[in-house]
């Protein structure tokens, strides 16, 4: 019984069709013009964001926000812009991976 149960959820994982946020994401949806993980280029580094953002507990929500709509005034003159590549659920990965890089 155990088994059956086991190999039913292995079989539903692997069935879902999953997109994990990763820098091969963040350069497919152009975010890699702007950031980088390590330095600042046009825009602040992943790695200072998620300094930034690390004790927020709205973090995820909050920069998945602004991936998709843009915002200005938070690292300096230059504002982002909007990403219309992004849908709202890859922001949302986006946004958690961003959070993860140190």
């Amino acid at each position: 019984m155990k088994s059956s149960i086991a190999l039913a959820a292995l079989a539903a994982t692997l069935a879902a069709p999953a997109v994990f946020a990763s820098p091969e994401l963040a350069q497919k949806k152009n975010c890699m013009a702007c950031h980088a993980t390590d330095k600042k280029l046009v825009g602040p580094s992943y790695k200072d964001v998620a300094a930034k953002y690390a004790k927020d507990k709205d973090a995820v929500a909050k920069l998945a926000d602004k991936i998709v709509k843009g915002g200005s005034g938070v690292w300096g003159p230059v504002p982002m812009p909007a990403n219309a590549q992004v849908n709202a659920d890859e922001a949302k990965q986006l946004a958690q991976w961003v959070l993860t890089v140190k």
